[in-house]
């Protein structure tokens, strides 16, 4: 019996039929062929009035049950996959074999499940993430404040540095999910202003170094704007946020004395172009993206291993890019020049495109 459910629902004859009213005329022509003909039959071989019109009606009927199970089958097992969906089952997928509408909309709804499923799964892997980003400088802080509460260790003035450091990354962290939580909700509003490239740049790095030293890092920073004068429509805030995400991943993928380059430029069409080079490994051809993504870290500086972490968040460039792509430009990895490590460089319109004017959405 359940061999015959199989057979009866895998059965779908009028799949190659490319409309829905086509299958209905169809199934309205063949019901009727087949009411026409067992009347014809039963009144021809004298079956009688009586016997061959409830005959023709269930031979009707029959054909119409076997031809419209086919036409639904895909609705019943969209409908079973959507339960299976709303009880966190995303691994139920239709049948889409019909080439008509309903075919259509089984394979959308295919495609829906599987981007669903890798939503849940980076939703997962998100939460497994953050919980492990902040229980981290949570420990080490916890740590640090029992051994002084407990007189284990005394509150010099290195131990209070100490989890003074582990307060500032949660602090970042947290920056970061905020600014995580802004990008998801899909808009967030510019404030466009005319911005000197130079006077920012110089503000960001004392900003980056501050920071750079305060770690045990030290950096010799080359700054080249030209011309001096150079500026560009853009959120001021937004864009320091981008180019001191920038300088502290150069800091910390650069080996101690070494040199981080921030070049500025006018280029093509009116765009600038913002260069930071660090004096690092470099970054193979195929992590060029993978680096934007969130939660993904380099190796630490001297090293090509990517095993080691360089001691980041996993969300700098990732809201980077994301503030970037909010005025309009773009974030990539592009070819350094021979001797130096990697180049991430930023491209800004030089006037700001109408959909700014007014709420952007982000990507």
């Amino acid at each position: 019996m359940r061999h015959a459910r199989l057979s009866l629902a895998g059965l779908r004859p009028l799949d190659r039929l490319r409309s829905i009213k086509m299958k209905l005329g169809v199934l309205v022509a063949v019901t009727v062929t087949a009411a026409a003909f067992i009347t014809w039959l039963g009144l021809n071989y004298g079956l009688g009035p009586t016997r061959t019109f409830p005959l023709a009606i269930i031979s009707s009927l029959l054909v119409t049950q076997l031809l419209a199970h086919g036409m639904t089958s895909p609705l019943r097992e969209m409908t079973a996959a959507a339960r299976a969906m709303a009880r966190g089952d995303y691994a139920h997928r239709v049948q889409a074999s019909s080439r008509d509408e309903v075919g259509q909309l089984a394979t959308a709804f295919n495609q829906m499940a599987a981007e669903l499923a890798s939503v849940d799964v980076a939703r997962r892997e998100m939460v497994a993430n953050v919980s492990h980003e902040l229980r981290t400088p949570v420990a080490a802080l916890r740590a640090q404040l029992e051994n002084l509460a407990d007189g284990v260790t005394q509150p010099t003035p290195e131990a209070l540095t100490a989890a003074l450091q582990q307060s500032e990354r949660l602090s970042e962290l947290i920056g970061y999910l905020l600014d995580l939580s802004r990008l998801e909700a899909g808009a967030v509003g510019l404030s466009l202003s005319r911005v000197k490239l130079g006077e920012l740049i110089s503000q960001t790095v004392a900003e980056a170094d501050a920071a750079a030293q305060a770690a045990g890092r030290r950096v010799r920073w080359e700054i080249d704007v030209a011309p001096a004068e150079l500026g560009v429509m853009a959120d001021a805030d937004r864009l320091r946020q981008v180019l001191l995400n920038l300088l502290d991943n150069a800091a910390r993928h650069t080996p101690s004395d070494s040199r981080v380059f921030v070049r500025a430029r006018g280029g093509v069409g009116g765009d600038i172009i913002v260069d930071v080079v660090d004096s690092g490994a470099g970054i193979p051809h195929a992590d060029r993206q993978r680096i934007f993504e969130r939660f993904q870290r380099g190796p630490a500086a001297n090293t090509g291993r990517p095993t080691r972490s360089s001691g980041g968040t996993g969300l700098g460039l990732a809201i980077a890019r994301w503030a970037v792509t909010l005025h309009g430009g773009t974030l990539e990895v592009v070819d350094s020049a021979p001797g130096e490590g990697a180049t991430i460089r930023m491209r800004l319109p030089a006037r700001p495109s109408p959909r700014q004017d007014k709420r952007v959405h982000a990507w």
